[in-house]
């Protein structure tokens, strides 16, 4: 945690502050982009490039460094487009942004306080709260409290001041940024994720939204012992403040996982999975972050009491229309069957397939095989690595490579210009998987995926 001297005490939330701070760094940036660009007029190709490359990551990280210290709703857009960005931004601008995780400073209390006393009025009375967070982000940061009258356990996820209104001027301060540089193509595509991302923003800020998705996926697990969703405490809610209850567990990442026998790490990684599965066949919403410390596993004693996951925010859930799921149901169809004949007619019905030349869909067909191997068995994928499904049917993500092998494919397919920019609601779905492997991946799970996807088909 933070010391105190290193939190901040307050946020530039004033329009003309950003607006100044961003343009001025923006300006440097491409004043020195362009400098940079002239020097190489008479080198080679190659030198050209390597000094291209050097030069836009040394102003990408520096115009990250000014994104940071600003915090609010324009960190979170970086963030946002460092998880996404890969498909429209140049690697080293998506290399920069990832760093703004590591930036999430905390607020200092004093500023905290007076959110919660805006809020809570004389409720706060009630609570006896922590004044150092259990976690911050860019938006809001988090405090465990204890209501006095009963001794419940609650955590408050207090929302920053100022952010929700910024949202719309600072997705404009950061377009004009990355135009200012001239460092990225403006593209139609371009635009389109931009928008995205704008929507994005408006839900994760919206509590009440995020209240209401808690209590569905709530009542959509409470008769299956393998999960634990918080319940949200009404009376501490606001706009800017959601109050839920506190859920204890270790992190996804911690040493203890991997001490589990592997038969608890197989059953944890089949819950992890089944929800994304649930989602796409049963539910029709899903939850599209895959960070990690969005879950918890809290460790039963291996016998009587089961090993539980523990789902903490409901703030990135993305609602998909009947006509994309029966798309995504039958591309995992043929990817059961391991079928190319299937999989070929199963892009079809969707803008984005149907742009596609047909000559060009066998080849594309390939690569979402392999991206479905999982989903495969024995019997019909003689393909499978040795040794990474056992006669179990058993998967073996970590043994199994599956993520690179996937993008390796990708890229030498003929198919490759039109993964450049995906359909937006297909990149969702298919960050969830890969956050659901790479959960898997992590604790060195070992699961029947294809079991579980036949109960839907």
């Amino acid at each position: 945690m933070s010391d105190q001297n290193d939190k901040l005490k307050q946020l530039k939330t004033s329009s003309m502050d950003r607006r100044l701070s961003i343009a001025k760094a923006s300006l440097l940036a491409g004043t020195r982009w362009a400098a940079s660009s002239a020097t190489t007029i008479f080198s080679s190709e190659a030198e050209k490039e390597k000094k291209r490359k050097k030069a836009m990551k040394e102003q990408a990280d520096y115009l990250v460094s000014e994104i940071g210290k600003l915090k609010g709703s324009i960190v979170k857009i970086g963030q946002m487009m460092a998880l996404y960005g890969e498909h429209f931004l140049p690697e080293e601008i998506t290399q920069a942004l990832n760093t703004l995780n590591n930036q999430t400073v905390a607020l200092a209390w004093p500023a905290i306080k007076h959110q919660l006393e805006q809020q809570l009025g004389a409720k706060l009375h009630d609570l006896t709260i922590d004044r150092e967070p259990l976690g911050t982000a860019s938006l809001a940061q988090v405090h465990r409290a204890t209501r006095n009258s009963d001794g419940l356990e609650i955590v408050l996820k207090i929302q920053y001041p100022g952010v929700a209104d910024a949202i719309d001027s600072d997705m404009s301060l950061f377009k004009n940024m990355l135009k200012l540089t001239r460092m990225v193509p403006q593209t139609r595509e371009f635009d389109q994720w931009f928008d995205e991302v704008r929507e994005m923003m408006h839900r994760e800020v919206n509590y009440k939204i995020e209240a209401a998705t808690t209590r569905r996926f709530a009542e959509r697990l409470k008769d299956d012992p393998r999960y634990i969703v918080p319940q949200i405490v009404d009376e501490y809610c606001t706009d800017q403040v959601l109050c839920m209850t506190f859920e204890r567990g270790v992190p996804i990442n911690s040493p203890v996982m991997l001490s589990l026998p592997q038969e608890r790490r197989n059953q944890l990684g089949e819950a992890s999975l089944e929800i994304a599965v649930r989602e796409i066949f049963e539910w029709g919403e899903m939850q599209t972050d895959p960070n990690f410390g969005n879950y918890l596993v809290r460790l039963g004693d291996g016998a009587e009491t089961h090993d539980q996951i523990v789902l903490l925010d409901f703030g990135a859930i993305r609602q998909f229309d009947e006509h994309l799921l029966k798309v995504a149901r039958n591309l995992i169809k043929a990817g059961y069957d391991h079928n190319i004949d299937e999989m070929v007619r199963a892009m079809t019905g969707y803008e984005f397939f149907d742009s596609i030349p047909q000559s060009i869909k066998p080849d594309m067909a390939k690569v979402f095989l392999l991206a479905t191997e999982a989903f495969s068995s024995i019997m019909n994928n003689p393909e499978l690595p040795e040794g990474v499904m056992d006669a179990n049917q058993r998967y073996d993500w970590k043994k199994s490579q599956l993520h690179s092998r996937v993008m390796q494919r990708a890229s030498k397919s003929m198919a490759s210009r039109y993964f450049s920019v995906p359909p937006k609601e297909f990149m969702f779905i298919s960050r969830k998987f890969i956050g659901a492997y790479t959960f898997m991946t992590v604790i060195d799970a070992k699961t029947n995926v294809r079991k579980m996807v036949a109960n839907f088909l």
